[in-house]
């Protein structure tokens, strides 16, 4: 199978500082991948790398086995920026942020149509959160702004949607949510790469991850990947790995010596740690 996007020793930086080198991947039709590594670590470089918005260095992105220009984002891509970079005081409402998709691609008058708010409900009811079409962005809660956001990443029926930490603000029930609502646009035939530190949820529910520290570290399913040495290289601490059956949790050694410790205090002592 040919690759949907293929990134060829690729590297990227800021004024003559190196983020990532020697970047080589490749990303399949209908592929479910997690981008996994530190804060800081270059994800959001890389992900603005392919979408045109930094220019590499040095390197070549192709895109269903075209060469893009330096600076050019691949046709059919969706993007969900990181919500720390979102100003949620705006007045818009969510249908009207799913529609700004829409004003981007047709270059026409700035007034919906008819038909733009008909896709916008479509997509909204897509994602689950139709009920909130006419409330403002700023008053929805964080799993319902991120739905909103991926609504608006698929207005274009795109081939591929990025996503810069969509869980990175959220708590654990919400997490849930916007990983299983992922996967089930990944069955609908949608390739997705998100970029992610939490490395729990990447375990639980996507198939590939792809570790990364300035680098590409290693890939694969987390079974094989998420081991203490490759988790070590990655994010420059020791981690414990507990696999039961095909489950994994992955916690700090440091973290996980704490709770050794407070098991064995006597348990009027536990309770005011």
């Amino acid at each position: 199978m040919e690759p949907l996007l293929e990134i060829k020793n690729l590297a990227c930086g800021y004024q003559a500082q190196p983020v990532f080198t020697h970047v080589n991947l490749k990303l399949y039709p209908k592929q479910l991948s997690g981008l996994v590594g530190p804060s800081g670590c270059g994800k959001t470089t890389l992900i603005k790398t392919i979408l045109g918005l930094a220019h590499p260095w040095v390197g070549e992105i192709w895109f269903r086995g075209q060469k893009l220009q330096p600076g050019v984002s691949p046709p059919k891509v969706g993007y969900v920026p990181q919500v720390e970079t979102v100003d949620w005081s705006f007045p818009v409402t969510a249908e009207e942020v799913v529609m700004m998709g829409r004003y981007r691609r047709r270059n026409v008058s700035p007034f919906p149509s008819k038909r733009d708010r008909q896709v916008a409900r479509e997509l909204l009811y897509r994602v689950g959160v139709e009920d909130v079409a006419h409330q403002p962005i700023g008053e929805l809660s964080g799993g319902q702004q991120q739905r909103v956001f991926i609504a608006r990443a698929l207005v274009g029926e795109p081939d591929i949607v990025l996503l810069d930490e969509p869980t990175s603000s959220s708590d654990l029930r919400v997490q849930h949510e916007l990983l299983h609502l992922l996967a089930e646009l990944n069955q609908q035939g949608l390739t997705i790469l998100l970029s992610t530190h939490d490395l729990n949820s990447v375990a639980t529910h996507l198939p590939w991850v792809i570790c990364f520290n300035h680098g590409i570290i290693a890939q694969g399913e987390p079974t094989e990947v998420f081991t203490p040495q490759t988790l070590k290289q990655t994010f420059g601490g020791e981690m414990v790995v507990i696999r039961e059956g095909d489950r994994i949790l992955i916690a700090s050694s440091l973290s996980t010596l704490r709770h050794r410790m407070q098991d064995n205090l006597p348990s009027i002592l536990r309770q005011t740690h």
